[in-house]
């Protein structure tokens, strides 16, 4: 059931520093910048807030620089403007293809991905592939800048690190090369539809053996989580079928799925099995190694 909007103070600040100030003082506040969540939560009466930061004109926080090793993306980059970009697509390839993968284009065109980010969503879709690149998030505040690695980012479903008056200014995503990579996501259709679970992956291969795998789920826990008991088991080892499938049985010890009205806990489980193993066979044949289908 929704309800009305509740009345609160709106505030846009023109650049990053009135932001930063505004926050700090009022305390009691909430940041609008897509909107495609918050609007909703407000509506519902999720959130009560005092006051509404608008943050659209603070240009600092837009935009795409590639530093070559690093990728960094600031905060209020819209969605469609990662699917959009060349160097995302170049660069972090296993990005885009989640990127790619969510809402319709009218939501993609207003979403951003500090806001998919912050929202802290156990289905938000570029957690898992941020995951696994291993990226770095710069939080500011008028006391300063910190740098935190994404997964310590997560406390729980709507909770992060970020303190009441701190913004995330920017995603900082390394560049790999010889990489194998694969987003896989399951929803109630096929398309502009939240996770009942999604998997990227990363792996690499030298001589025959899995020189490093990467794994991170979305929607099986409480927030987007890596799944190390697979990564260790799969390290080291030839790359075979079995291999694999021996591998992918191990995820459930990373996951902790709950039933709600898009799946139950049980079908999570197995899907996590299932979309583990298709999604790191996806990224082998990205370097050119078939092992067999799902």
């Amino acid at each position: 059931m929704f309800y009305n909007i509740p009345r609160f103070s709106y505030h846009k600040p023109s650049n990053l520093d009135e932001a930063l100030e505004l926050l700090d003082r009022l305390g009691d506040a909430k940041i609008i910048a897509g909107g495609t969540d918050l609007l909703i939560d407000l509506r519902i009466g999720r959130y009560s807030p005092r006051n509404i930061i608008d943050i659209n004109r603070v240009k600092e926080l837009k935009y795409i620089v590639d530093e070559g090793e690093y990728i960094r993306i600031g905060a209020l980059t819209r969605l469609q403007e990662i699917i959009e970009s060349k160097v995302i697509k170049e660069k972090i390839p296993l990005l885009h293809e989640a990127v790619y993968q969510m809402a319709s284009w009218q939501i993609r065109s207003r979403g951003t991905i500090g806001g998919n980010l912050c929202n802290a969503s156990p289905a938000a879709d570029t957690a898992p592939p941020l995951l696994v690149l291993e990226a770095k998030l710069k939080l500011v505040s008028i006391d300063g800048e910190r740098i935190v690695d994404i997964r310590d980012f997560f406390k729980g479903p709507r909770e992060t690190v970020l303190r009441h008056n701190e913004l995330l200014k920017e995603i900082i995503v390394p560049v790999y090369h010889g990489y194998g990579y694969s987003y896989l996501k399951l929803g109630r259709r096929n398309s502009f539809t939240l996770s009942i679970v999604s998997v990227a992956t990363m792996v690499r291969v030298e001589d025959g053996v899995f020189s490093d795998v990467r794994i991170a789920l979305g929607s099986v826990a409480p927030t987007p989580v890596r799944a190390h008991s697979v990564e260790k088991y799969l390290k080291d080892r030839g790359v075979s079928m079995e291999v694999i499938r021996e591998g992918v049985e191990l995820v459930v010890n990373d996951i902790s799925p709950i039933t709600d009205v898009r799946a139950s806990a049980e079908y999570r489980r197995s899907m996590s099995i299932v979309l583990t193993y298709d999604s790191i066979v996806t990224s082998l044949k990205r370097i050119g190694i078939e092992v067999g289908g799902g």
